[in-house]
């Protein structure tokens, strides 16, 4: 089984392949084959990291500091959300969907870079290979459970609530 850290990697450098294609594609046919796929990724891996990563962040250390890197994140989730729902009511290729979908690799590649240098080093320093291998298991098996997203709702979170509500024992 894969570390959940090294398959959160794996994602984000899907997104940024992802991002990578759209500077590529032309027309509307490719724009929006590369756009709904990475769109759909990132609305999944958004749902992994709350259901799984930062649960157990705030269950295995409450501190202040790990309070606030959740709240950053769910932030950051709800900022790409937004941004993937106006790129929906935009007519793909037009300068509304571009700003909407330029507006989601910002705010991405942010929460990527906080990720990648603050809570992932933090998490591997900190938690040992089995645990990191059971939380890997578990981001699996939820992809597995959920393909193409099915049986997910993708709706922003009140970052204050949710820290509320996952930092309860």
């Amino acid at each position: 089984m894969d570390d959940i850290t090294a398959l959160i990697l794996d994602d984000h450098d899907a997104f940024r392949r992802g991002f990578a294609r759209l500077d590529d594609a032309r027309g509307e046919e490719q724009l929006t084959a590369v756009w709904d796929a990475l769109a759909l990724h990132l609305e999944i891996h958004a749902e992994a990291e709350e259901r799984i990563l930062y649960p157990h962040l705030l269950k295995r250390s409450p501190s202040e500091e790990t309070k606030e890197e959740t709240d950053d994140a769910i932030r950051d989730h709800n900022k790409i959300r937004d941004a993937i729902e106006a790129a929906g009511r935009a007519k793909v290729g037009s300068d509304e969907w571009w700003k909407a979908v330029w507006a989601a690799r910002t705010e991405n590649s942010e929460h990527l870079a906080e990720e990648e240098d603050e809570v992932l080093p933090d998490f591997r320093r900190h938690a040992d290979m089995r645990l990191r291998i059971d939380l890997g298991a578990q981001w699996l098996t939820f992809y597995g459970e959920h393909p193409s997203g099915k049986g997910l709702t993708f709706r922003d979170k009140d970052p204050q609530r949710y820290i509320q509500e996952h930092s309860k024992e």
